[in-house]
């Protein structure tokens, strides 16, 4: 038996369901599947423990899919982005630096969030929306596109017909795949430990990146837990060294922590459990096949640094969603579809390419070449036309929404 649909969304991540509850609030009927039911409890077997900056340009697309109403109250705001270089023959800072949003805006930089919550909230608002669907534990397994529409079997035999299917089925896309899409991959030997923190000195909302080799760690608040100051941590090394620490008991870890951390905010004591994740770069040769759009981790993969990653997927769904919007009748076509892999692919490139150099220069470990980042970064922010502008290419503010 065969289904019809204007919109198939592969893939139940965050931007998946971020892309149901968008194309959903604006009317086109949408179907979404994920092979995986989504945990959405922090203590829950497979919970999903990184967390999500929302940059501001992202907060538009998140309230017209409904869902910023129920993320705000959660969120904790990012008004500060302080980077140490602890590259010193010791661990301690060397050079430290604010770049405050409000220098280019009257709003924090972002607002962030629990991976597991997004999930959580996300699927209460699909729940409102009568003419979307969420398919869990279903997978897409087989595509045939055609001119008119995209023919895809679903892992329970089911048959969609849709107009446009969305691939934002992850870094490893079988949708992308079956259109013969390629990626360029590039891998550092790094893995990331996340996790969350409490510690005695509040962190006043700002979000720290402490540089000193194999990787930043970053400290990105989170609300208080249970009274006390929260942070979420993404600690990236070498892959072996990121599996030692993750091994490690709990007192010798927070015991390295502390180390790594400067000790900037007091004590740090582990308040979630520890997951590690590879760090790779990737971007797909195309972000559209006929009938499909390539979205999210389908189309682009990036180190956790400077926020950007689900950024530059809700900048993915916003030019989308603008443009189905524009022509509902020609969703999924061929002019459509080539015109947001115009409208996306060079800006993907671009912040593809400037974090995998970030990630590189993070990376460093020679003293003297440490020394010449450290010397960089004194550089940087110390010509404020520049620095300005370079936090408004962060963020991707344009016209009337920047400051100064």
């Amino acid at each position: 038996m065969r289904e019809t649909t204007d919109i198939l969304i592969s893939g139940g991540g965050v931007a998946g369901l971020t892309a149901a509850a968008a194309f959903g609030a604006a009317g086109f009927k949408v179907i979404c599947a994920d092979p995986t039911p989504p945990v959405t409890s922090a203590e829950a077997a497979g919970a999903d423990l990184r967390t999500t900056a929302f940059l501001q340009p992202s907060i538009g697309v998140l309230q017209a899919a409904g869902l910023w109403a129920r993320l705000e109250p959660y969120a904790a705001p990012l008004q500060i982005m302080r980077i140490i270089d602890a590259g010193g023959p010791i661990a301690e800072p060397r050079v430290v630096k604010d770049f405050d949003a409000s220098e280019i805006s009257d709003q924090p930089f972002g607002w962030n969030l629990p991976n597991w919550l997004l999930r959580r909230e996300m699927l209460a608002r699909l729940d409102e929306l009568p003419n979307v669907s969420f398919l869990s534990g279903v997978a897409t397994k087989s595509l045939l596109t055609r001119d008119a529409e995209a023919l895809v079997t679903l892992s329970d035999g089911r048959k969609i017909a849709a107009r446009l299917l969305i691939a934002a089925d992850g870094r490893g896309s079988t949708m992308r795949d079956a259109l013969g899409i390629g990626v360029k991959t590039m891998r550092y030997g790094q893995k990331a430990v996340v996790f969350a923190v409490t510690h005695p000195i509040p962190h006043a909302n700002v979000s720290t990146e402490i540089h000193r080799s194999g990787g930043p760690f970053t400290l990105v608040p989170l609300p208080d837990r249970d009274g006390s100051p929260c942070s979420a941590v993404v600690w990236m090394e070498t892959g072996p060294e990121a599996q030692r620490l993750a091994a490690l008991v709990a007192a010798d870890f927070e015991a390295e922590a502390n180390l790594r951390s400067c000790h900037i905010l007091g004590p740090l004591q582990l308040a979630s459990p520890r997951s590690v994740w590879p760090i790779i770069t990737q971007i797909a040769d195309r972000m559209a096949g006929e009938r499909t759009a390539l979205l999210a981790e389908a189309a682009h993969v990036v180190p956790p640094i400077g926020a950007q990653g689900l950024n530059m997927s809700l900048a993915d769904l916003a030019c989308l969603l603008e443009l189905a919007e524009a022509d509902p009748a020609r969703l999924g076509d061929a002019k459509m579809l080539d015109s947001y892999h115009r409208r996306r692919h060079l800006d993907v490139q671009a912040r593809v390419s400037g974090i995998d150099a970030l990630n590189r220069a993070s990376m460093l470990e020679g003293q003297g070449l440490r020394d010449l980042r450290a010397g960089a970064l004194n550089a940087l922010y110390s010509l404020a036309p520049l620095r300005k502008t370079l936090m408004k290419a962060g963020l991707g503010l344009r016209g009337a929404e920047q400051k100064g």
